[in-house]
This record gives structure tokens, C-alpha cells and sequence, in this order.
């Protein structure tokens, strides 16, 4: 990965809507949020669009830490998709 790559990774029902389980992404001139990139994301193809199609009910996690969809995205980062977890 060169440049402003990030790696991008899917879990659960979003890897099979998607197809593939992690993406090396070069970063777009202003994607700087998970908002961003989660918009942008949903643009690059009907299968990501069909993914983030479920909104709110995806959480995210930026370097392995939570992330809220205001939380900045840097080149090198490592951004996880999946849904919510539920445990007892």
C-alpha cells in the first residue's frame, strides 16, 4: 500500500453483501471521517452500497478502538466494519 492507503476491513453479514473480507484503499482527497469514508465506500459499488445500506446498525473501529462516524481517518490506518455485537 502506498501513498494515503488505508486498509479496510469486513465482517459478518458485511464481508458477504460485500464479497471480500479486507480492501487496501487509496483515500480520496477529503475523506478524512469514517462518515466520509463510509459515504464514499457506499458510492464505489452497488454491493457496498447494499452493505452500508443498513446505516446505523454498522459500528466501526479505527486502529482496533471504537470509532464514532466523526472520528478522523489517517493514511496507515487500519478500519474495521461489522455489525453490532451482542453478548450475554
Amino acid at each position: 500500500m502506498s501513498g494515503a492507503g488505508i486498509k479496510v476491513l469486513y465482517f459478518a453479514w458485511l464481508r458477504e453483501k460485500i464479497g471480500v473480507a479486507e480492501e487496501d484503499i487509496e483515500l480520496a482527497p477529503g475523506i478524512a471521517t469514517v462518515a466520509a469514508l463510509t459515504e464514499w465506500l457506499s458510492a464505489s459499488s452497488p454491493r457496498h452500497e447494499a452493505a452500508f445500506a443498513a446505516g446505523k446498525t454498522v459500528r466501526c473501529a479505527v486502529n482496533q478502538d471504537f470509532a464514532a462516524p466523526d472520528a478522523p481517518i489517517r493514511a496507515g490506518d487500519e478500519v474495521a466494519f461489522f455489525p453490532p455485537v451482542t453478548g450475554g
